[in-house]
């Protein structure tokens, strides 16, 4: 297996984008990760798009092939697929391309991203996502994805004493960070008593624990580690790619406090990268909900189980933290288009390690991490990315 590099990346703007198709989004994230490589289009030889329900949300399937003829590649005969793994779609798809490369069979692959939700009512886009979940033993029955993520955050404050006052800072924390990033959804800042005081979605989450609906896409473009130069003076290598799958609903869960995908997910990627939790500069982490977040601190090692909100307390998730928390702002402040989520982290992942990450740089970071999940937690995939 070959050792991979990302060589460029780009994304548009997270929101809601009227004026803009599908295909728009994607073809724009698209030709910024090719520019952004120094590479034509032509040179791509295979592309992997991350695409949850575009289908649903405006009635077009076919997304990889719709890309790659709105990409002008459709000529060029190239392999082009769409990776659906609901909310981890993007993950996956940088999961598919990692491979493709690390095989040798590709040197050059485009993975993309790219969700087009904002164009239907709220109630609708609850029942297009709710289809990661059980639809037949939890969706028929009532449960909505936010209910899900309450009933996680119930057991939590249960079995650990947790406040809802603590939950809060989670949110209140990629708030303060996206309101540095021009490309997030939300770029407001907010305090403990916002997140309270906001209205309830299924309690105790207020709408201020749930990721926005976002239109948006991100693209990275692969190559070979021992290629990358020869296309950028700043390529970042791939050090790990891991996917690990749970049940898909919560009550064929031993807990609900233990993400059993996250934690796998996680030591695989330790273990294929070479490193620690204590190696880690800074992370990514999926905050759908603010409970999906502090579980995956907690299960991917940064804490022991039940004292991850101790990290916000500290003061260690914010900028000049020991582990800055998702400095995009997160899917709470970025913004959540769901296929597109696991690459626009890693996009910002590359924007940070290059220190072009103006006005919320991490400083010295060398090594990151993204976690992406699709359901209530149950594919996980996580990337560690490092400074070559």
């Amino acid at each position: 297996m070959r050792e991979v590099a990302i060589i460029g990346a780009g994304e548009t703007k997270y929101g809601e984008h009227w004026e803009k198709s599908l295909r728009d989004l994607a073809v724009e994230a698209g030709l910024k990760a090719i520019e952004d490589s120094n590479i034509y289009a032509e040179d791509i030889q295979a592309i992997f798009g991350g695409n949850m329900s575009a289908g649903s949300f405006v009635g077009q399937d076919h997304v990889g092939a719709l890309i790659a003829d709105f990409a002008g590649l459709a000529e060029t005969k190239i392999p082009a697929m769409r990776v659906e793994a609901a909310c981890a779609s993007g993950a996956a798809a940088l999961h598919a391309g990692y491979l493709a490369v690390a095989s040798g069979m590709y040197d050059l692959v485009l993975v993309g991203g790219v969700e087009k939700m904002t164009d239907l009512p709220g109630n609708m886009a609850t029942d297009i996502l709710a289809g990661a979940a059980d639809r037949e033993w939890e969706v028929f029955l009532g449960a909505t994805f936010p209910a899900l993520g309450a009933m996680m955050a119930r057991r939590y404050m249960h079995e650990y004493g947790l406040k809802i006052e603590q939950l809060a800072l989670l949110p209140v924390i990629a708030h303060e960070h996206g309101s540095r990033n021009p490309d997030a959804h939300l770029r407001n800042k907010i305090t403990v008593d916002t997140v309270l005081n906001a209205p309830m979605v299924a309690d105790p989450l207020t709408i201020m624990h749930c990721s926005p609906v976002s239109d948006g896409a991100a693209a990275v473009v692969l190559a070979p580690a021992e290629l990358a130069k020869k296309y950028t003076d700043a390529p970042i290598k791939i050090s790990a790619s891991a996917v690990a799958n749970d049940y898909i609903s919560l009550h064929s869960r031993p807990s609900l406090t233990t993400q059993v995908a996250t934690v796998e997910a996680g030591k695989r990627a330790y273990k294929m990268a070479n490193k620690e939790p204590k190696d880690i500069d800074f992370v990514e982490l999926h905050d759908a909900f603010s409970i999906i977040a502090l579980e995956a601190l907690e299960d991917l090692g940064f804490a022991k189980k039940g004292e991850g909100i101790k990290l916000a307390e500290e003061g260690e998730l914010n900028l000049g933290g020991k582990l800055p928390y998702n400095p995009s702002g997160g899917l709470k402040a970025k913004g959540h288009p769901v296929g597109a989520t696991g690459v626009g982290q890693v996009v910002e992942i590359v924007k940070q390690l290059r220190n072009e990450a103006e006005g919320r740089q991490v400083d010295g970071a060398e090594v990151a991490l993204a976690h992406n999940v699709g359901g209530t937690a149950t594919t996980t995939v996580v990337h560690i990315l490092e400074v070559m």
